[in-house]
Formats: C-alpha cells, structure tokens, sequence
C-alpha cells in the first residue's frame, strides 16, 4: 500500500482521480489552493486507487494523507 501525502495545509480544490483509476508516477492527482495559488499535488510512484480520505473543499495539513494507492 502507498501513500500520497499532501506537502504543505491548504484547501482541497479539485480531486483529478476516482477509486479504481490507474495513476502514474507523476500524474497529478490532487489540486490544493493555498493562499490563492494552486497546488498541484502529483503521485510519486504508479498503482491503482483504493481509497480516497479527502473531499472538495475540506482542509488538509501538512503531510496529511490523500489517497492510498494499491499495487498494480
């Protein structure tokens, strides 16, 4: 199981994956909004979306997990 980790607090903007999506390494994935830029938040390595922890709109801190990736 991997992990996708935000990298800094701010606001969930916009969710680019569903559960059961192949992602690539370096696909974006997340897009935060932060003190009014946009973050995009990418995946470090490939797998499939099991489970999404966050929704549009809703807060995240720092290294807060987004999504867990399953292997292929």
């Amino acid at each position: 199981m991997k992990e996708i980790k935000t990298s800094m607090a701010g606001n969930v903007w916009k969710i680019q994956v569903s559960t059961g999506d192949e992602v690539s390494a370096g696909q974006e994935v997340v897009i935060l909004e932060s003190m009014k830029m946009e973050i995009p938040v990418e995946a470090e390595t490939s797998g499939i979306v099991e489970e999404i922890k966050v929704e549009e709109g809703s807060f995240v801190n720092e290294e807060e997990v987004l999504i867990i990736l399953k292997d292929q």
